[in-house]
């Protein structure tokens, strides 16, 4: 029978008090709405001429940027995703997503 590699690519460590894996426990707390400055604007670039507007500078974890992305498309009634950072709504809603942040706390929105 063949041994398995090992998978993590350490073999031996003299430091008594290695641990193979950093743990991170920390999260990000998200910051309150009032205080995030998102910056909403359109983009075509790199999708075959589709429009695209782009929430930017949504500070905090990842399961609330999803659950935000969530209640935009749903507003929209349009498609999107939260990818690196950004929230990606499908179509040119630049306008109704700033009233629906303003409308929500996010009262340091702006449009670009």
């Amino acid at each position: 029978m063949k041994k398995k590699a090992n998978i993590s690519g350490i073999i031996y460590s003299t430091d008594p008090d290695f641990k193979p894996f950093a743990e991170s426990n920390e999260s990000i707390n998200t910051i309150l709405p009032a205080e995030q400055k998102l910056l909403v604007r359109m983009e075509t670039k790199h999708r075959g001429g589709k429009v695209v507007t782009l929430v930017e500078g949504f500070s905090g974890n990842q399961t609330d940027r999803e659950e935000l992305t969530k209640k935009l498309k749903n507003h929209c009634g349009t498609g999107g995703s939260a990818k690196d950072g950004e929230i990606l709504i499908q179509g040119d809603h630049r306008e109704k997503l700033l009233q629906w942040l303003i409308k929500n706390g996010f009262t340091n929105s702006k449009k670009r």
